[in-house]
């Protein structure tokens, strides 16, 4: 199942995906769940999952894609959590040994974008990176989450194109500047539940710059599983539903290479991984 939300003739509702059309579960469902959040909190009901076996309301080429969550409370992200990155970061001069805890730091909701909605390219900066992630959306609440018990707080998994400002991100110590740009990530297509994806570690990211693969890696290369995650940054503050936890990027990103490769005004950039789908936007001026 795919659960995405979306745009259509003005109205925002949300939706599960089938074929190439959507079927609208808003309309079906809208006095009993308000939106994708609330699907979610709920553990996406068999009575509105049966919905997908009805004919498509429209065609995914009518609807404007928008991020599945609407307003997370949390918006967390890991930085350096695989070693090949941390290698290539290292190389660059930018850090020095890896993290023993979680490198975290927050993004904000209006830093990301939709399927198919075009990335801002900041205009301050020539230093626009992608970083291709596997991201994580809560779907039970929890404080102090133990390890053993996380995936029990998974309602699925979605994608993230988590467009970094270099320049801006090295400024000081503090990265956040760098990562929170308006509308210079994404995030979607749509979520698929956590019960359809049988094993987290054999997927694989893909990351392509107008065709040409930049990243390509296995999710079992993160340093920092996803159970240590989330008991981690639920010490921090309680997790609620609709929560976005961003896993970290891949080797291979535009910073570290020779010479350095960004994201310019006109480029298509596409996130792929296993099981889940393609996340795809262009980049246009601010």
């Amino acid at each position: 199942m795919k659960y995405c939300s979306f745009e259509i003739d003005g109205r925002t509702t949300y939706g599960v995906v089938v074929g190439d059309g959507v079927v609208d579960l808003g309309k079906r469902f809208g006095d009993e769940y308000a939106d994708l959040k609330a699907l979610v909190a709920a553990g996406f009901p068999q009575h509105v999952a049966a919905a997908a076996s009805e004919p498509a309301d429209y065609p995914l080429a009518r609807i404007h894609f928008l991020p599945p969550i609407a307003a997370p409370v949390h918006i967390w992200c890991l930085a350096l959590n695989y070693a090949e990155h941390h290698n290539e970061v290292q190389n660059a001069g930018r850090v020095q040994e890896l993290p023993k805890s979680p490198a975290l730091f927050a993004r904000a909701a209006d830093s990301l974008v939709g399927h198919g909605q075009t990335l801002l390219h900041p205009g301050v900066s020539e230093q626009f990176d992608f970083e291709g992630e596997l991201v994580v959306v809560i779907g039970k609440p929890g404080y102090r989450i133990r390890a053993e018990e996380a995936f029990e707080h998974i309602a699925g998994f979605t994608i993230m194109n988590e467009g970094s400002v270099r320049d801006w991100q090295f400024h000081t110590r503090q990265i956040t500047p760098g990562k929170n740009f308006y509308r210079s990530g994404s995030i979607g297509p749509w979520i698929v539940p956590r019960r359809e994806i049988e094993d987290v570690d054999q997927l694989r990211i893909r990351t392509t710059l107008n065709g040409q693969v930049m990243q390509d890696e296995s999710v079992s290369s993160m340093i920092h599983k996803i159970p240590r995650f989330i008991e981690y940054v639920s010490t921090i503050a309680p997790l609620y539903p609709g929560d976005i936890l961003a896993t970290g990027t891949p080797s291979g990103v535009g910073f570290s290479r020779t010479p350095p490769v960004f994201m310019k005004v006109g480029d298509v950039c596409e996130v792929s991984i296993d099981r889940i789908g393609t996340l795809r936007n262009e980049v246009a001026q601010e």
